[in-house]
């Protein structure tokens, strides 16, 4: 998609003249930028880009796995799965009937939980009894559902990118559309947020498991992630990595619809939108669908805190497959000061072929097959961990790469990083994120989560700034300060027969 010729002058002076990048950038860009609350709280931001007959939308809503309630990971999830399934007026035969034949799956579901709760003295033959009155409600409410019709009547009008996301800490719901279907998208977009259909739940559970089965289960990588997860946090949700296998097989569309009313209340949602449409409509339509929605009380934040840890943790997963190495270093939350270092020195260890551990363990020494840092995982709301992972090549070892990241870990807490090193780094930390706003829906996406995440998009300029400001004193700073191995957590694979 052609970048705006204020976009074009923003990414040049960002790239080349990055001291140059203030107030003046900014005040061009805001002056496309028009933001309003509703009456019921929830935030819109809409930046008008006329160079094409297109708009991208982007609802973000302030809440993800790190909500689930106890005993009920993957619950947030579930909502980026019903979304495609539609409304009360789409997606239905006929909703009159299919409302009833949902009821009654939930009092089956009811009847069942009911006996299995009596624990030994639950009747076996009852429970499978049950089980399969269940089974015929859920086929019984299922007749009902036009397949597809949602993500049907969005693409017949011309939608593009139709998608959602879950993370630790928000859900994402986002497309595009041809700017003369702009009222279409507030229609959908409110009808499902006044009133989600919990239409074929138990089959969307069942892939849901699926995900876990391919992501985790049969991925030593997403093993060894998921125990790093678990043993780093001993009390913070973030430990969850996609949820728990017997949690998952136990969600109920009750669950969904509790989850909902808490957390889905407008005050938490975030609207964006980059296009070819314009404030005064957005405002229109953005009156005439979202606000009758009624407020609600804002859900209530976590408060568990991670204990401090101390003393080194170590944990195996037994694999016949390629090797992996993934250790964790505690960190403070995306919204400390600290983070755009963090972000620096992630850059300079692994960042392309001219980084650190490129060309020590890959290149030189040849020690892996690939290697990496992220220096956020699994999400960024809390206080999380700063990553380095490694895939050991033929012929080298777990031990082997876990002791040349040691080595690495120790010299950059020695030695300075060079001048040259920083400001390349600080380039691609710039063209990352300019890339990411060359479309309306990278746009969208940033201006949400920005707002999300620290209360105001600008930090999209301002961030740029702070990466700037960060020094090589700075990078040597944190890794003294935080890659100790008292704060470190160890995972990774050892060779066995998983049979």
């Amino acid at each position: 998609m052609e970048v705006s010729a204020t976009m074009r002058n923003y990414l040049l002076c960002a790239l080349c003249f990055p001291v140059l990048l203030c107030a003046q950038d900014l005040k061009e860009f805001e002056k496309n930028v028009t933001e309003f609350d509703l009456p019921n709280g929830m935030h819109f931001i809409v930046l008008e880009r006329h160079q094409a007959p297109v708009v991208s939308f982007y609802a973000h809503v302030n809440s993800g796995s790190t909500d689930d309630p106890g005993g009920k990971s993957g619950l947030a999830h579930m909502f980026e799965h019903m979304i495609g399934k539609g409304t009360a007026a789409i997606g239905s035969k006929d909703w009159n009937f299919e409302k009833k034949e949902l009821e009654a799956v939930e009092e089956a579901y009811d009847r069942l939980e009911a006996e299995r709760g009596k624990g030994p003295r639950a009747d076996a033959s009852k429970v499978e009894r049950l089980q399969g009155l269940l089974k015929s409600q859920i086929d019984k409410a299922n007749r009902y559902v036009e397949p597809n019709a949602y993500i049907r009547t969005i693409e017949e009008n011309g939608a593009v990118g139709f998608n959602a996301s879950t993370s630790q800490d928000f859900t994402n719901y986002f497309y595009s559309l041809p700017s003369n279907r702009a009222e279409l998208w507030f229609l959908l977009q409110s009808s499902w947020f006044k009133r989600p259909i919990f239409r074929e739940f138990y089959k969307e559970r069942d892939v849901v498991r699926d995900e876990r089965r391919m992501r985790v289960e049969s991925s030593p990588q997403g093993k060894v992630q998921e125990m790093l997860l678990a043993t780093a946090f001993a009390a913070h949700p973030y430990r969850n990595l996609v949820g728990w296998a017997s949690d998952i097989e136990n969600l109920r569309a009750t669950d969904a619809e509790a989850f909902f009313k808490m957390h889905y209340v407008p005050g938490n949602i975030t609207v964006s939108m980059a296009g070819d449409i314009t404030a005064a409509d957005a405002k229109k339509f953005a009156q005439k669908y979202f606000a009758p929605i009624p407020a609600g009380p804002p859900p209530r934040r976590l408060n568990i805190v991670e204990p401090k840890q101390e003393g080194e943790k170590r944990v195996s997963v037994v694999s016949s497959a390629q090797p992996f190495l993934l250790i964790g270093y505690k960190r403070p939350s995306d919204l400390d000061k600290d983070d755009p270092a963090f972000d620096v020195l992630s850059s300079i260890l692994s960042s392309g072929r001219t980084s650190i551990i490129y060309k020590e363990l890959v290149r030189d020494k040849k020690l892996a097959l690939g290697a990496a840092t992220v220096a956020t995982l699994p999400a960024g709301r809390h206080p999380h961990l700063f990553a380095f992972i490694s895939v050991p090549s033929a012929g080298h070892t777990i031990e082997e790469s876990e002791k040349a990241w040691y080595e690495i870990i120790d010299r950059l807490k020695k030695e300075p990083v060079d001048k040259a090193t920083l400001e390349r780094t600080k380039v691609k930390l710039r063209a990352g994120l300019i890339r990411q706003l060359d479309s309306n829906s990278g746009l969208a996406s940033e201006l949400a989560q920005y707002y999300a995440t620290y209360g105001n998009w600008r930090k999209m300029f301002t961030g740029l700034e702070e990466i700037e400001k960060v020094t090589a004193e700075d990078v040597q700073r944190l890794a003294n300060q935080y890659f100790d191995a008292s704060n470190r957590t160890v995972a990774f694979t050892v060779k066995g027969d998983t049979k």
